[in-house]
């Protein structure tokens, strides 16, 4: 049956931000489809909450606190992962954060502001797949899901690291995309919309009135379109990005915080801090 396609049975999916939002969200849809799940975020209680969430599937929930900005923690994730389940067939980028700096002009960022910006939404990413890549090349298969925002496809005003983050996102897909092709490991990316995580980007955005559909995603929007990509179904879509946003990027007018004025929102986090 064409549903069978579908399932995770059997694999070991790791999911960064894994804590709350999106990433919880996926966590457990995963689960539900039979997947085991190594859930990482920096935050320890969090993560309980999501392990928590997943014990009734009768699935596995490996929870690491890592922080994804810092190569040797993601090392250590993945480790700790095969440690566990000896594989990884799922890999799912998702962790991000948004800008603490935001509302500096240009020249008042640091360069540890730049450098965390981009380390935790960009730089993650590589080191999570550089780690995962070689056990998934040994086993002959696996999926990465890279997850990026409607703001690597748009400018934002003041939005420096983590619109430029985002944007590259979409590039280390489609680079990581056509190295790993002939080892039968697919890599896709998200584009998720408005999430209800952040006030004020909810409220620059009217709450949904930019959005076609008339509302903002749901964090549980996200989780069959990420199993879809996780699982056999998805076996001939490689780096390619599905944008997930009510069609708010296809209609194409929505608020830019650019007219004299009007100040700009602060930058989503996508559900995935």
């Amino acid at each position: 049956m064409i549903l069978d396609s579908f399932k995770l049975d059997g694999k070991v999916a790791v999911i960064t931000g894994g804590g709350r939002g999106l990433g919880r969200a996926m966590a457990v849809r995963f689960a539900n489809c039979g997947a085991d799940i190594v859930a990482a975020a920096r935050t320890v209680a969090q993560l309980d909450e999501t392990a928590a969430l997943i014990a009734p599937t009768g699935r596995k929930c490996l929870t690491v606190p890592t922080d994804v900005g810092d190569s040797a923690a993601v090392n250590a994730l993945i480790a700790a992962a095969i440690a566990e389940f000896g594989r990884v067939d799922v890999m799912i980028n998702n962790a991000g954060i948004g800008e603490d700096s935001f509302g500096k002009p240009i020249e008042a960022i640091t360069d540890a502001e730049w450098h965390r910006g981009i380390d935790v939404n960009l730089s993650s990413q590589f080191f999570c797949a550089r780690a995962a890549i070689p056990h998934m090349v040994k086993a002959g298969r696996g999926k990465i899901v890279n997850v990026a925002s409607g703001y690597g496809l748009r400018g934002g005003k003041h939005n420096y690291m983590y619109a430029c983050a985002k944007g590259a996102v979409l590039q280390l897909t489609r680079s990581l995309a056509l190295t790993y092709a002939e080892n039968n490991i697919q890599t896709n990316c998200i584009v998720p919309g408005i999430f209800p995580h952040n006030e004020a980007m909810m409220k620059f955005f009217k709450g949904g009135k930019f959005i076609p559909i008339g509302r903002p995603g749901d964090d549980e929007d996200v989780g069959p379109l990420a199993v879809f990509l996780a699982s056999e179904a998805s076996n001939h879509v490689n780096g390619e990005m599905i944008i997930i946003d009510g069609g708010g990027l296809a209609g194409g007018i929505v608020p830019t915080g650019v007219a004299p004025g009007n100040p700009a929102p602060a930058p989503a986090r996508d559900g995935n801090g």
